[in-house]
């Protein structure tokens, strides 16, 4: 489908409308908003330990395990093994319940099993990857804070646990959800539905070509708060890594290079989908060189200052020939160089990368 150029300066293609905000408008487009599949959002995961869970997705395939606890209801997910907190005032958990007792009917010391699924929306399936639970008991311990009773990662969370009731959280990269559950039957099972989706971000030059992925970078911020300020949620996001995020609208800064090449846009993540979506950034990377004459030899040990029309310090480096991105607009290029001072006036042109030559003979 033929992508629109809305005046805005915002171009879009696809199933959902992406704007854009002040400051540097972006042109974004967004490639595809499609529903999450276990081969997509789910299957591919960090197949870290629990404690470092990642909030993006980058490699490695998880296979489902078989449940190591007796056959569950009818339509329940993938099991994971449990962790129990060896600290836990309720012990370790044990594969099965001991024998009933001749006066109760029941074990003297029973534990229920609690199982646990989480789903990204309503109707949708049961996630088999990437989640973390974490059971926490409903009374503060003497530090205040409530005490961690047994945590599993991976898909479903199965527990064995003491009667009582207990605070429940799921997490899945930075969406999350708690619940208070009691565990009083034989059986216990929650459903969770996180609402949360997926975005995966890319930088491109006007003319679509990708950036260098070393070179870019993504910082997502939520809403405005009460004083204007956006919180950061995630920073540093590289170039086609998925983050699992709640489903609403990110204000998302693209970053190419070091200096002033930044462009900014608001994305709405949908609950059960993956938000592919393209930053262009108007921006250009250039070589810097002190030369004698045009296509000379760079000199050596020079000092570079690059400034605003207005005067204004943009970068300083020093090198024969420095590489920088600037953002599109003019610069007056300084160099110093055996104690003396050359300078050029130069337009950096969106996508254009090329080098920039300063003349020893143009004495400032």
């Amino acid at each position: 489908m033929a992508a629109a150029k809305p005046r805005d300066g915002v171009e879009m293609s696809g199933s959902d409308p992406i704007g854009s905000r002040t400051g540097r408008t972006s042109m974004i487009r967004v490639l595809a908003v499609a529903p999450i599949a276990v081969a997509a959002l789910l299957a591919v995961v960090s197949t870290g330990p629990a404690e470092a869970a990642s909030d993006t997705i980058d490699g490695g395939v998880v296979q489902a395990r078989p449940p190591a606890l007796p056959p569950r209801k009818p339509g329940a997910g993938v099991a994971q093994k449990s962790i129990t907190n060896p600290a836990s005032p309720f012990g370790p958990a044990v594969p099965y319940a001991p024998a009933t007792t001749a006066t109760t009917g029941r074990p003297d010391d029973r534990e229920v099993p609690l199982y646990l699924v989480a789903k990204l929306t309503d109707n949708g399936k049961p996630l088999s990857t990437g989640l973390v639970w974490r059971v926490f008991g409903d009374t503060p311990g003497p530090d205040g804070h409530l005490p961690l009773v047994a945590m599993s990662a991976g898909g479903d969370g199965e527990f064995r646990l003491k009667p009582g009731s207990y605070l429940v959280h799921a997490a899945y990269g930075r969406a999350g959800l708690t619940r208070k559950v009691t565990v009083d039957r034989d059986v216990v099972t929650e459903t969770v539905v996180l609402r949360a989706g997926g975005l995966r971000l890319e930088a491109v030059s006007d003319d679509d070509r990708p950036l260098p992925a070393a070179e870019c970078s993504f910082d997502i911020f939520g809403g405005e708060d009460a004083n204007g300020e956006r919180p950061l949620v995630l920073g540093n996001v590289k170039p086609g890594a998925i983050v699992r995020l709640p489903a609403g609208t990110y204000h998302i800064e693209s970053r190419y290079g070091d200096i002033n090449a930044v462009m900014r846009a608001d994305i709405e993540v949908h609950p059960g989908k993956l938000t592919d979506a393209r930053l262009h950034q108007k921006a250009a990377e250039v070589t810097l060189k002190l030369v004698s004459a045009p296509g000379g030899e760079a000199l050596a040990n020079t000092q570079w200052s690059v400034l605003t029309p207005a005067g204004d310090v943009v970068t300083e480096k020093v090198g024969a020939f420095p590489t920088v991105v600037l953002a599109e607009g003019q610069y007056d290029i300084v160099a110093t160089n055996g104690g003396k001072t050359y300078s050029n006036t130069v337009d950096i042109e969106s996508g254009r990368d090329r080098d920039v030559e300063v003349m020893a003979s143009d004495l400032k």
